[in-house]
């Protein structure tokens, strides 16, 4: 009734599977005529490639490059960059250089994994990018810093202490404050006797004045305690950290100080602390105006009725014309163009290697040229003879501490003290040459520590060692 016989296939169908049949079999004779080794070898091999397939990742190609985006303190908090540059940068040149702080973005959908990022030399390191490379992170080179810089230099303070501090001082004590002192302290050495002194016979010579002192090491605790006994009485003393941003801004000194607080500026051998008590009293009398003082200068009458005079050291014995300025006593008006020349000169010249390079050499360098050119309008100033402020010069300055060895040195010294009193406004003790001497009973920094100390019983009364 049924057919149950299968299907015919046809001839040449059959021929075909017989032969790929034979091909099997003959491919299996081979294989397994091989050694086992061989057969491992190949599976390995098989593996190896199918990893390599399953791990592989395809890297989309390269697409042009976006517009740069500017990154700068604007528009981080959102606002406008168009005429934003950094303050050490000049308008003329941020234009050039405003790619300085440009980095490149790429959406982010098909970022590739890799960025290689072709950056222009930074010129501000305060933004400052790394550029990532294809395999490694690599670091910019290094500018060759000075690593004296971070020992040296004080630490910065509130950027709006200062200005704050120093603008209530003075304004709060206006009606009584006929005329305002400045004085640096710019050591780790403590305020002795020596200074105390100098403090002493400024008030004893201006009870109406007020004083102060910009140092980190008086603007404490223990500074306090040395100071209270002129505040006690009623002197307007106050001691304040220094804030070079606030003082230096928008002066020459603004560039200076930001390549010696980055490395770029070798601060030399000679004492950091000294250079920059030079740049600072500078600083000081253009920001605020006033009289600046050493803290090694006995003040010994009103210095309240000059204005914008400057001292002699030393005289031409053949032309009566000074040979050499000094900077332990300016008295300048506020904003004073001859301040500004000193500051930008102390920028341009800086050595930190000479001593007196940026500070008495400095001063004399530019009046020089400034005499040499009378017609620079606004350059009114005067320059006092040594007998003001240096009556006696630091080679000499040992008389000074030597009391009388008989009747006729006597007669000496007290001639050479009447002198003083009557021809000079304040001595310069040459600190460096005479801190270690003892005052000797008798001498002529005798008598005057009795005259000008304003504390009975106080160590400017008394011949000690003065450190």
């Amino acid at each position: 009734m049924f057919n149950n016989e299968s299907p015919k296939l046809p001839k040449p169908l059959i021929l075909f599977i017989n032969q790929l049949q034979y091909l099997k079999r003959s491919i299996l004779s081979v294989l397994l005529s091989l050694p086992t080794s061989l057969l491992a070898l190949l599976l390995l091999l098989l593996l190896a490639y199918n990893g390599f397939y399953v791990f592989c990742i395809y890297l989309p190609l390269s697409k042009p490059s976006p517009d740069p985006a500017i990154f700068s303190p604007g528009n981080l908090a959102g606002e406008s960059v168009s005429n934003w540059v950094p303050a050490h940068v000049s308008s003329s040149s941020s234009s050039s250089k405003i790619s300085s702080s440009v980095m490149y973005v790429v959406k982010e959908e098909n970022a590739p994994m890799f960025l290689k990022t072709h950056l222009p030399p930074l010129h501000n390191p305060r933004n400052s990018m790394v550029p990532i490379s294809k395999f490694s992170l690599q670091r910019p080179r290094r500018i060759r810093k000075h690593k004296r810089k971070l020992k040296s230099l004080p630490p910065e303070p509130k950027l709006s202490l200062f200005s704050t501090r120093m603008r209530d001082f003075f304004a709060g004590n206006s009606s009584s404050c006929k005329v305002r002192f400045f004085m640096t302290w710019i050591s780790s050495k403590t305020f002795g006797n020596r200074e105390l002194l100098a403090v002493e016979s400024l008030f004893k010579s201006h009870p109406n004045a007020c004083l102060a002192i910009v140092s980190n090491s008086l603007d404490s605790e223990k500074g306090s305690q040395i100071l209270r006994p002129f505040s006690e009485m009623d002197f307007r003393v106050m001691a304040i950290s220094p804030d070079f941003d606030f003082l230096f801004k928008n002066t020459p000194a603004e560039a200076w100080y930001y390549e010696l607080r980055t490395g770029k500026v070798n601060p030399g051998g000679v004492s950091l602390g000294q250079n920059l008590s030079n740049l600072l009293r500078l600083a000081l009398l253009y920001k605020f105006g006033g009289i600046y003082l050493d803290t090694d200068v006995i003040v010994l009458k009103s210095l309240s009725k000059l204005r914008n005079v400057i001292g002699a050291q030393a005289i031409d014995a053949q032309t009566g014309n000074w040979s050499r300025l000094n900077n332990a006593v300016l008295v300048f008006d506020k904003n004073h163009p001859l301040i500004f020349k000193f500051i930008q000169e102390f920028a341009l010249t800086f050595d930190g290697n000479k001593w007196g390079h940026n500070g008495p050499y400095l001063v004399s360098r530019v009046v020089s040229r400034v005499r040499e050119n009378p017609q620079n309008p606004g350059f009114n100033f005067t320059v006092l003879t040594p007998s003001a402020f240096y009556p006696f010069n630091w080679s000499r300055i040992r008389s000074l501490f030597r009391g009388p060895k008989d009747e006729l040195h006597s007669k000496w010294l007290l001639a050479k003290l009447r002198h003083i009193r009557s021809q000079s406004f304040a001595l310069h003790l040459w600190n460096s040459q005479s801190r270690r001497l003892n005052v000797q009973k008798g001498s002529i920094i005798d008598h005057l520590m009795s005259e000008f100390s304003i504390f009975p019983n106080s160590s400017a009364s008394s011949s000690v060692k003065i450190e």
